[in-house]
């Protein structure tokens, strides 16, 4: 006997059709088909024959139009098709309302499911796993509708190109203190202050923004630049961290790009002290690089970076900071954020300086 159910085949109808007209009972078919005689009994009953407690006269069982096979098989398609249920997010449905709006606000499926399950307690009626999301996305009909839903998910990385083994063009920093030296209230995100930079490029790569992600609250800020000198960069990381309270200006952990050449400067003026990651390790800045991810649905690879304004700025990275992150269990960082601030009595104005 088979130990997993499976329908029944068209053969399977068939060899039913020819041993009932030579009136075997259930359970012969059962044994010749080795399934079990209940799926057997059960098919006969909704095909024409009547169970047992039904029999005839002199104990045969009545025929109601005889078992065709044929017209067995056409009814458990038409019974499995109409057996399907709606989706939890079709298209007409409320939840699906909510997920397209949270999509729409640039939201991963991941992000969504956090906070529908935060907002619905105890309702599963009303929550919706990410995988169930993501179906829900692909499996709309090709056309605008389908694009226009994919248009709304975070583009997927391309193939890293390999690293160059010759010698680096870009300069050696002098003077630099290794990420490996990095204090253990660093390491440990346990206290907000401790922060990852980098800078993402423009079109040609004559423009730039700098990106500035606290290690502990995942708090986003980003920074306008003239260019990407040294001494843009010094000027615009100043300017960003000089209205913090000194308790958020304790690490800044970047890469060996030459825009930092001026680090003991920016480390005398902000107080931060600055330690760089190991050349072509970008995973020991990994909160950092997925956030420039995130910042990347905003502002795409390829455009001018130079004609967004600080206010412009701000903006999006307040829609990032009022974002749910699974790895605050879908808190934002502006919350975590502010109850840190809170806890450990840090000026409520700087606060307030970073958008809150």
């Amino acid at each position: 006997m088979k130990s997993m159910y499976e329908h029944l085949s068209a053969e399977e109808r068939g060899v039913i059709m020819a041993m009932k007209a030579n009136a075997s009972s259930a359970r012969a078919i059962a044994r010749a088909l080795d399934r079990a005689p209940s799926t057997i009994a059960r098919e006969l009953r909704r095909n024409g024959y009547l169970c047992d407690a039904e029999l005839g006269p002199m104990g045969r069982p009545r025929i109601a139009g005889g078992y065709d096979a044929t017209r067995a098989g056409k009814r458990a398609r038409r019974v499995r098709r109409c057996a399907q249920a709606p989706g939890k997010l079709h298209s007409r449905g409320p939840l699906w309302a909510r997920v397209r709006g949270l999509l729409e606000q640039l939201w991963s499926p991941e992000q969504i499911a956090g906070i529908l399950k935060r907002e619905n307690p105890g309702q599963p009626a009303l929550q919706a796993s990410h995988e169930t999301i993501y179906t829900a996305i692909y499996a709309a009909p090709k056309g605008a509708l389908r694009r226009e839903l994919v248009a709304l998910l975070r583009q997927g990385r391309g193939a890293r190109r390999p690293q160059s083994r010759g010698p680096t063009r870009r300069g050696s920093l002098h003077d630099i203190v290794s990420i490996h030296l990095r204090p253990p209230e660093a390491n440990d995100r346990l206290l907000p202050g401790h922060w990852e930079g980098d800078l993402i490029k423009g079109a040609r790569n004559q423009s730039a923004v700098g990106t500035l992600v606290c290690r502990k609250t995942l708090f986003v800020m980003l920074v306008k630049m003239d260019g990407a000198t040294a001494v843009d960069a010094l000027q615009a990381y100043e300017q960003a961290f000089s209205p913090l309270d000194e308790a958020l200006r304790q690490t800044l952990t970047y890469d060996q790009g030459k825009e930092m050449a001026l680090h003991k400067k920016l480390a005398q003026s902000t107080g931060l002290k600055i330690y760089f990651a190991d050349p072509h390790s970008p995973w020991q800045r990994g909160i950092n690089e997925n956030t420039n991810g995130l910042i990347r649905q905003y502002l795409p690879k390829g455009i001018d970076l130079s004609v967004y304004t600080q206010r412009q700025l701000d903006h999006i990275a307040w829609s990032l900071n009022t974002r749910p992150r699974k790895t605050l269990d879908f808190k934002t960082p502006a919350e975590v954020l502010f109850e840190d601030c809170f806890s450990q009595n840090i000026d409520i104005q700087s606060v307030v300086a970073l958008g809150l």
